[in-house]
């Protein structure tokens, strides 16, 4: 898990350092190396290309895409770690999603815990005067279509393989943003091709050493480890990108992380 948090926030940082370009550039160079790998992989153990759940597969691609979408343009208006954290709120999405359509249960501590999360995130907005308001808005859209998405693989994750769902996100991520970049292109320095097509690798890498270690051990242990990649993002967003992070931020930052973490501990009705 720490490999996959360390490749996610790589990416994100690297995201961020090409933002002169358009967004999805970004996004076209970040899925068709995953795209490729996994498409490759998919063949290599004869696994059904398209699956079985074919149009649910394309709700997730797009849903995927639009998630992706929003984040890496809200990357363009905010902190590295602010962004990445407030990503994380995409699971408090899911659990509402899941509670409504899936007729999941929400035990009482986990409202407890969303409400703490979300006081962050006000405190963000209320306190923190570089906070944007554009960035804020964006990223909360887009983590609202991450908790969709999240719905939907937990729903189809006994029928579909991992791999053959990434590779329907990331396939249909190609296609729009490319279709989109071209007639949107901004040439990119020279010098920075190879950290366009290293965004695609550091993606795959991070969702591989995720699953794999969600596979491994149980998620109870390994599932809060991936909270480290706000800790990698402050870390890269101050050293490279001069971030600064006022009290207030810090306050906001930890009570979003601090409610999310401990909705991973509460147990579930069976």
């Amino acid at each position: 898990m720490l490999i996959s948090t360390l490749s996610f926030s790589l990416m994100n940082f690297g995201v961020k350092y090409l933002s002169y370009l358009n967004s999805f550039q970004l996004i076209f160079f970040r899925s068709i190396g995953t795209f490729l790998i996994c498409s490759t992989l998919i063949r290599y153990k004869k696994i059904p290309y398209f699956g079985n759940n074919k149009k649910i597969l394309l709700a997730r691609g797009i849903l995927g895409f639009i998630a992706m979408s929003l984040f890496f343009l809200a990357l363009k208006f905010l902190n590295l770690g602010t962004a990445v954290a407030l990503r994380y709120i995409a699971p408090i999405y899911a659990t509402l999603f899941a509670l409504f359509i899936l007729k999941e249960p929400v035990e009482k501590k986990q409202w407890v815990y969303f409400i703490v999360a979300y006081a962050g995130v006000l405190i963000l907005q209320g306190f923190d005067s570089s906070m944007s308001t554009i960035g804020l808005i964006l990223i909360m859209i887009g983590a609202m279509f991450s908790g969709l998405v999240f719905m939907i693989i937990r729903y189809i994750k006994q029928s579909e393989n991992s791999l053959v769902i990434v590779n329907y996100f990331m396939g249909i991520s190609v296609i729009i943003s490319g279709v989109i970049s071209f007639f949107y292109w901004i040439p990119p320095l020279k010098e920075h091709w190879v950290l366009l097509f290293a965004l695609g690798i550091l993606g795959f890498f991070g969702q591989f050493f995720m699953t794999k270690s969600l596979q491994m051990a149980t998620a109870i242990y390994v599932s809060p480890m991936k909270y480290i990649e706000v800790i990698f993002s402050l870390i890269l967003g101050v050293s490279f990108f001069k971030e600064v992070y006022t009290l207030e931020s810090l306050i906001g930052l930890s009570l979003i992380l601090i409610g999310l973490f401990a909705n991973l501990f509460v147990k579930k009705r069976p």
